[in-house]
């Protein structure tokens, strides 16, 4: 690596690795251990109620939405210490999914260019609320929601973040022509109609104002030939993505996001990709860094993302799950398979008006 790279922002830097081959660590070897009155729910007791399958708890909130757990240990890889100006208010556990992906953009949580005082900020399928949390710390000028079917965001927040348990395929009830921001991660396999999404979002977004989705191709891709033909990771999400297809989802949906976004009337629209290795094993120390909790995510989620697919999807038992899921962890914890996922950053504009 050139001086002039290791100097560069993390921003540069991040663009830089994404666009460039992954260089090999040779020292690598054994890897360490592993409110709305119109339709909306409020966080009250009455839907704090979970159902529980294949002994992980899910949201019950519109059930069946979601395919993947919301219970402690789902939770734990979403939740992150929040910034030191709200730590007075709530801590929530580290959250290494979320660190790795914005350590792997550049320490950015977006890349649409809103302006510099946005007003209303939105975020769809926000889980435990970091990015809320952290945008809203960003951004004190602005009024920063978020959605998810499940009551599972701090109760203790900063004065411009605020949660509602709600379904965001449903009817929205904002204004039109509202929001400077609609942000979603990590949703394409969540909503049934993604198309029907970005519409609304472009019906709610003031002219101008931007939506912008992170999601993954999960297809594992390596860049120096060591992955094995028969890679366990590459088959469970091969069968993941078959029994979400029994269930009427898209796994692969990232394909589809940027001519959806023109279809729903969008323009600008706009990509960066990310790789996102699984263990610390490239040279680059971003990538060293984020592999090394990307990897640690991997291994702690398998069962997560495999249970309902493939039990559900494929009529699997769960005792078969776990025999499967042994050889997907030796292969994940293998220092000399050098495999990563591609985040994909996509952004688009709202016209203005001519």
């Amino acid at each position: 690596m050139t001086s002039a790279t290791i100097e560069s922002s993390p921003a540069e830097h991040a663009a830089h690795q994404a666009s460039t081959t992954i260089e090999v660590d040779s020292e690598v070897g054994s890897v360490a251990g592993y409110d709305s009155d119109t339709g909306s729910t409020s966080l009250s007791s009455s839907i704090r109620d979970h159902s529980f399958e294949f002994g992980r708890r899910y949201h019950r909130y519109q059930e069946g939405l979601y395919q993947f757990p919301n219970d402690e240990p789902e939770q734990e890889r979403y939740a992150e210490t929040v910034l030191e100006k709200v730590q007075k208010l709530t801590k929530v556990r580290e959250d290494m999914k979320h660190y790795a992906l914005v350590t792997a953009m550049g320490d950015r949580l977006h890349y649409a260019p809103i302006r510099d005082d946005p007003e209303n900020i939105l975020d769809l399928g926000t889980g435990t609320g970091i990015w809320c949390v952290e945008m809203g710390e960003q951004y004190p000028s602005a009024l920063v929601q978020g959605v998810d079917l499940s009551p599972i965001q701090p109760t203790w927040l900063p004065p411009n973040v605020k949660f509602l348990v709600d379904d965001a395929e449903a009817p929205w009830v904002y204004p039109t022509d509202y929001f400077d921001l609609v942000h979603a991660r990590h949703t394409v396999q969540a909503f049934r109609n993604y198309l029907g999404m970005l519409k609304q979002a472009h019906r709610h977004l003031r002219p101008g104002g931007w939506v912008e989705l992170h999601e993954m191709n999960y297809t594992p891709s390596c860049d120096d030939g060591s992955m094995p033909d028969d890679y366990q990771l590459a088959k469970l999400l091969s069968l993941i993505g078959q029994g979400l297809a029994a269930m009427g989802i898209n796994l692969d949906g990232v394909h589809n996001i940027k001519s959806q976004l023109r279809d729903a009337g969008f323009v600008n629209v706009r990509e960066r990709t990310f790789k996102l290795p699984f263990g610390p094993w490239p040279k680059d120390r971003l990538l060293k860094k984020v592999g090394t909790y990307y990897q640690a995510i991997a291994m702690d989620g398998l069962q997560a993302i495999a249970l309902r697919p493939l039990c559900k999807g494929l009529g699997w038992m769960p005792e078969e799950v776990e025999v499967f899921l042994t050889g997907v962890r030796k292969h994940l914890m293998d220092p000399s398979i050098h495999t990563y996922q591609v985040l994909h950053v996509i952004y688009a504009q709202k016209p203005q008006p001519s």
